[in-house]
């Protein structure tokens, strides 16, 4: 059995502090003045401005028309982001079902070429997407953020492979219990993928959340903002001699990290059990 030594946690803690280190310097950041900020470049001491900034990034209205709080950001990240990742799942979960379990012609050819879009990335499709988006007028809806992503061959791939593992007999077994494809599909299937449901559910809520180019095309109406966009947004205003807030920008950035970090925190065995491991 290999044993630990001291040199193992010096690695572990060099690489702890490696990734916190960036995160502890934006939060502290967004604690002082954007002028002090624009002075002295970024802090690694506590401001006094940690409440007035972070109370006027949820509550007070800016942006170009002063009409978008932050807090109408974070709830139109959290909609992306649970749409994007609920819609991946129950497309992908069908799309396997479908390769699996169906006999019919040309499955394994449908699933190389379902397989072969992870090639094309969302930056080779977005004109014709977003073309297609615009002529069904739905640009500026929740709609045309969400409707476009939901196709995953990353998806359809691991359900695929966990289906494929799941015994016969439990397919026999629920033909001689009458249940058809409808129940099997709800009573043992579904039961059995929960821990890959909830492990392909955080990859895709953190993926949806962090989405900054599609919003950044299909928005133009702040209303719809999501933080991602309202950080740049931020940063790109200039007002004559005035500096954009850049306290606010990072306050954004810390408060859009928040959520996917709960989210893996919170769930984290059940996301590796998920991929790691089934309750078959």
């Amino acid at each position: 059995m290999y044993k630990t030594k001291p040199l193992d946690h010096l690695i572990l803690i060099l690489g702890c502090l490696l990734m916190v280190t960036p995160v502890l310097v934006a939060f502290m950041t967004s604690t002082h003045e954007a002028a002090e900020i624009h002075s002295k470049g970024l802090m690694l001491s506590w401001g006094n401005h940690f409440e007035e900034t972070y109370t006027k990034v949820l509550t007070q209205k800016g942006g170009f028309t002063g009409e978008v709080t932050g807090a109408r950001m974070l709830l139109n990240s959290f909609i992306l982001g649970i749409g994007f990742a609920l819609g991946k799942i129950v497309l992908s979960m069908l799309a396997a079902y479908a390769i699996v379990y169906f006999r019919f012609r040309l499955a394994t050819f449908s699933f190389w070429v379902i397989f072969t879009t992870l090639l094309l990335p969302l930056e080779v499709r977005i004109v014709p997407s977003y073309q297609v988006m615009s002529n069904l007028h739905l640009l500026n809806t929740y709609t045309g953020l969400i409707v476009p992503l939901l196709a995953s061959a990353t998806g359809t791939f691991y359900f695929r492979q966990f289906f494929m593992s799941v015994p016969d007999e439990l397919l026999e077994a629920a033909r001689i219990d009458g249940a058809g494809p409808f129940r099997f599909f709800i009573d043992i299937l579904l039961p059995i993928s929960r821990t890959m449901i909830a492990a392909i559910f955080i990859i895709m809520f953190v993926y949806g959340w962090n989405q900054y180019l599609w919003p950044m095309l299909m928005t133009t109406d702040e209303s719809f903002y999501t933080l991602m966009r309202g950080i740049k947004s931020i940063l790109q205003v200039w007002i004559g001699s005035q500096i954009p807030d850049y306290n606010e920008a990072f306050a954004l950035a810390v408060l859009a990290m928040l959520p996917p970090v709960l989210l893996v925190v919170i769930f984290q065995r059940w996301f590796i059990k998920g991929l790691t491991e089934s309750d078959k």
